[in-house]
C-alpha cells in the first residue's frame, strides 16, 4: 500500500553538479521563475542570465532562495569563457542538425543554453555551441514552452548523472 509523503527530503548528491544553465533574455519572469524552481530541484545553485532577470517568489518558491541569478549583458562572451573553462556548450533549440534529446548523452561538465521564448537562440550564439539538442514534439504547437522544455532537459541530465 502506498502512503503519501509530502515534502520528502531531497536526495543527497555525492558530488556537486557540473551543469550550468545559461539563459538568453527571457520575456517572462514567470518562465525564469519556473526554470529556477526546476533547477533548484535538480541540485543546481546558479543560473547565468542575460537581460533583466527577476524571480517571482510565489512561482520559484524555495528555488528563489537556493538559486543564485548572475546577470550578464550578452551571451557570446559568457559562452566563450565557459568553453575555455571546459564546459560542453549544449543549446536547447530546433535546428537543422539538432540531436534528438532521447539519443543525446550529456557530458558531466555541460552548460545548457536556453533561448528566448519567441526568437530562440540567435545565429551568433548557435555558432558557439558544441551541440544542439531538441525535444521531439508529436502534436501542436510546434515546440514546448521554454520553462517546460528546460525542465525536461534538466531532468534528462539528472537521469544520466543521478549522483551529481
Amino acid at each position: 500500500m502506498f502512503e503519501h509523503q509530502r515534502h520528502k527530503p531531497p536526495r543527497t548528491l555525492s558530488q556537486p553538479r557540473e551543469l550550468l544553465l545559461v539563459c538568453a533574455p527571457l520575456r517572462s519572469n514567470v518562465n525564469l521563475s519556473r526554470i529556477a524552481r526546476a533547477a533548484s530541484c535538480c541540485g543546481l545553485d546558479e543560473i547565468l542570465c542575460t537581460g533583466p532577470a527577476k524571480l517571482e517568489r510565489r512561482i520559484a518558491r524555495d528555488g528563489a532562495d537556493a538559486i543564485r541569478i548572475v546577470s550578464h549583458r550578452t551571451l557570446p562572451p559568457v559562452l566563450s569563457k565557459l568553453k575555455k573553462e571546459g564546459f560542453r556548450l549544449v543549446g536547447l533549440e530546433q535546428t537543422t542538425d539538432s540531436i534528438n534529446m532521447h539519443e543525446y548523452t550529456f557530458e558531466r561538465k555541460s552548460a545548457l543554453v536556453i533561448g528566448n521564448e519567441r526568437t530562440g537562440l540567435t545565429p551568433d550564439v548557435l555558432q558557439l555551441l558544441d551541440d544542439v539538442v531538441e525535444i521531439p514534439v508529436w502534436g501542436m504547437p510546434f515546440s514546448y514552452n521554454v520553462a517546460t522544455a528546460t525542465t525536461m532537459a534538466l531532468y534528462e541530465y539528472c537521469r544520466q548523472w543521478p549522483d551529481g
